[in-house]
């Protein structure tokens, strides 16, 4: 009998016990997390296998696990605990699911507060700076503002962008479906520019590859974009048309989030378009705090009003 993805790929990690090997190959080929989640997995239990010399992960109570916790709060920041946590949580879910253990003794772990960081936004002149491109008689120009402009149009994130083929795009309903977290597809609208700006690409990306490359966006390597790149280029177009200051592809994103929240107030539909699991991520992306959040309740909740 064939033995499972998970199975046949828990050997790609050697200097892990096999419960761990297993548990990475699990959370990578059949829960489709990304790479870098499955490294920051690996690089906290690790450590926690290290610290705890070697332990027998099925016996291991909540009360040591919380004491390894505590013990670590001199040497680590409060987010790299919350990342440990997320980790230990997640591979007891999957030892549970194993049958290996009955319970989960890192459900409950306590890890230090810390506020989250808001992504920055550019407001919607500085938009209209960034977006304003002369692509004239300049393929890699042309390209750059395609990938701009979908960016602020739909909102998606870096890896969903260089992910992108050419059949994701629904050219006559104005549409593209892109692979999100966890593998989880989901399809947005594309605004009149954007559509503009991918038609003219389009029209000039023949110079670099041939019609049977499936990439959206390519570079001059003749192979599809790679993040870093795409970063580059963002950086340089930041520049060039005179922002002064660090431009990333998130900070589109984010912009994409904040300025529809602005026009709309509609916080389920901006939760649905960034293709959140929670409505708690969108809140921190929209810079929403309780007394934005109370605001869209009275006015979106029958009885969330009093009559005088």
């Amino acid at each position: 009998m064939a033995s499972s993805p998970a199975k046949q790929a828990a050997a790609d990690a050697p200097c892990l016990s096999p419960l761990l090997s297993e548990f990475l190959a699990y959370v990578r080929y059949e829960r489709g997390f990304s790479l870098k989640t499955l490294q920051s997995y690996q690089l906290q239990l690790q450590a926690v296998s290290s610290q705890l010399n070697n332990p027998d992960w099925c016996s291991l109570t909540e009360t040591q696990l919380q004491q390894h916790i505590s013990s670590c709060r001199k040497s680590l920041k409060p987010r790299s605990l919350a990342l440990r946590v997320a980790a230990l949580r997640s591979f007891y879910r999957y030892l549970q699911l194993q049958g290996q253990v009955n319970t989960n003794p890192a459900l409950y772990l306590q890890v230090p507060k810390f506020d989250k960081p808001l992504p920055k936004n550019l407001d919607v002149d500085q938009l209209q700076q960034l977006l304003d491109v002369d692509t004239s008689d300049d393929l890699l120009a042309c390209r750059d503002k395609a990938m701009l402009e979908l960016f602020y149009s739909s909102g998606l994130r870096l890896d969903e962008l260089v992910s992108a083929n050419l059949q994701d795009i629904d050219w006559t309903e104005a549409l593209i479906r892109v692979r999100g977290k966890g593998s989880k597809e989901r399809i947005l609208p594309v605004g009149r520019l954007a559509m503009q700006a991918l038609r003219d690409w389009l029209s000039q990306r023949a110079a670099l590859v041939s019609a049977d490359e499936p990439a959206l966006f390519v570079s001059k390597l003749k192979r599809r974009i790679s993040h870093r790149q795409v970063q580059q280029r963002v950086k340089l177009w930041s520049q060039q048309q005179g922002l002064n200051q660090h431009l990333h592809p998130h900070m589109l994103r984010h912009s994409f989030a904040s300025h529809l929240l602005e026009s709309s107030s509609d916080l389920r539909a901006v939760q649905e378009l960034l293709g959140h699991a929670s409505l708690s991520s969108t809140q921190v992306y929209t810079h929403l705090d309780f007394g934005q959040l109370a605001k869209v309740y009275d006015q979106a909740h029958p009885r969330a009003k009093k009559k005088d």
